[in-house]
This record gives C-alpha cells, sequence and structure tokens, in this order.
C-alpha cells in the first residue's frame, strides 16, 4: 500500500523536473561558453576556466540529487529520500551565500571596476586577449579606451569614427601619441561605463537566480520532509494538517489525483 500521497508524489515529480532541466541548462552554458573561450583565446582570463568548470558540476550534482529524489518519491525509498533532502538543504544554504553574496557586492562594484581595469592601462601594453576584446568592445559599442583614448599609447582604428559620426557630434579630434604630427578622430565616449552596465546586469541576474532558486529548494525540502514524514508514520498527519482546521484535515484523506 502506498504510504505517500499520490498528488503530493505528482508536485515533487514536477519540482526535480524543474531543476533538471536547471542543471541540464547549467552545464549546456558551462560547455558553450568554455567552447567560446577557447576560440577567442582567452581561456585563463581571471579564473574563468576554473568558473566554468564549478558550473559544471554543479549542473550534474543537481541532475543526479533530482533523479535521486525522484526514484525515491517514486520507490518510496526512505535512503533516497533523505539523501536527497540533505543534498537539497546543502544547495539551498550554497545559493543564498551566493545571493547575498552578490547582494553585498552590488553597490561596490563600480569601485571594483575601476580599481581591476585601471591594472590594464595602458593597453598597448596588456595581454592579447585584452587587446583584441577592447577592440571588439570598441567597435561594436562606438567608444574609445576603457576611461579616456589617452588608455591607447597607439591609438587602433577600432577607435576611429566614420564620417557620419563626426557629423552627428560623437568624435574628438586628438593627437596620435605614436605619430605627434598624425590627427585622428576618435569616438568621445568612453567603454568603462558600458563594460560595467553589463557587468551590473549580470550581478542582477545572479541575484534574481539564487534567489529564486534558493525559495525553490526551499519547497523541495518541505515537500521531501512531508513525504520521510508520511513514511514513517504513515498513520499519523503532519504537522502542517494537523494545525488545520477540523473541515480542512478531511482533505489529508481524500481520494488521490
Amino acid at each position: 500500500m502506498a504510504q505517500i500521497n499520490i498528488c503530493l508524489k505528482h508536485i515533487f515529480t514536477v519540482f526535480n523536473i524543474f531543476f533538471m532541466v536547471v542543471g541540464g541548462v547549467a552545464i549546456v552554458l558551462a560547455l558553450w561558453c568554455q567552447f567560446f573561450m577557447n576560440i577567442r583565446g582567452g581561456y585563463n582570463l581571471e579564473g574563468r576556466a576554473t568558473k566554468l568548470f564549478i558550473l559544471f558540476i554543479v549542473g550534474c550534482i543537481t541532475i543526479m540529487i533530482t533523479t535521486l529524489g525522484a526514484y525515491g518519491a517514486h520507490k518510496e525509498n526512505k535512503v533516497a529520500l533523505i539523501t536527497s533532502l540533505v543534498y537539497t538543504v546543502i544547495g539551498c544554504w550554497l545559493m543564498l551565500i551566493t545571493g547575498i553574496q552578490a547582494a553585498i557586492i552590488h553597490p561596490q562594484l563600480r569601485g571594483i571596476g575601476v580599481e581591476t581595469f585601471s591594472e590594464l592601462v595602458p593597453l598597448d601594453k596588456s595581454s592579447t586577449y585584452v587587446r583584441n576584446m577592447t577592440e571588439d568592445i570598441q567597435e561594436q559599442f562606438h567608444c574609445c579606451g576603457l576611461f579616456s583614448y589617452k588608455d591607447w599609447e597607439n591609438i587602433p582604428d577600432s577607435c576611429v569614427c566614420s564620417q557620419e559620426e563626426e557629423k552627428e557630434g560623437k568624435c574628438q579630434t586628438v593627437k596620435n601619441n605614436t605619430f605627434m604630427l598624425q590627427r585622428k578622430s576618435v569616438y568621445t565616449k568612453t567603454c568603462f561605463p558600458t563594460i560595467m552596465d553589463h557587468i551590473q546586469f549580470h550581478y542582477n541576474i545572479i541575484l534574481v537566480v539564487s534567489f529564486t532558486l534558493a525559495i525553490l529548494a526551499l519547497l523541495g525540502i518541505i515537500l521531501s520532509s512531508i513525504m520521510i514524514h508520511q513514511l514513517y508514520y504513515p498513520n499519523r498527519p503532519t504537522i502542517m494538517i494537523s494545525m488545520m482546521p477540523p473541515k480542512y484535515k478531511e482533505l489529508h484523506n481524500a481520494p488521490a489525483c
């Protein structure tokens, strides 16, 4: 005879399927970013390879835990459910820590960004990856330098404006440091504000995702706890049921969905 309410099993199964999808997305995202970084030649930039590896492992662990939880609920296996519960508690705690850290760092992002990017100046003497990345940003967002065109000792062509942009007043005429007699019309806009907007946007995503997944994990903890309680005490109502008004207690023994 089944000891776990069928409706509860269905809800828990949907919960686990959702987190399986989340784990799969994490794995695909890690692999795609790693492939993209290998093409661009920035494999070890700022420890990104390590972060992507961690994301890949987290995705794999998430799929294993949700599979274990779904199996435990379907087979009404106490060991599987308890193991899934323990790992879900750990995952919820880690997501809360991640979200809290992101919330603390968020107001300090601009100051950290200024300090970090200032170390890359002059850009001519930075690594090939940093130079290529900066030039790509300049071409895409029509800006020049991180904080000023003076970040370049020799201003690259990606800073140079077109004639249409000159007419629109988006450019300034400056002297090239390498050839003092040569003048170039470069973008007035700098790239640092655009870069920081993207970084802050990504941190906002981390905040929302971390706290959302933590809340969903908390829901999974509650569901797992109720099912484990029903397995150990099949004839005793759960605490949540016992606290309900008498009319609602009748629903506890309602027919299965």
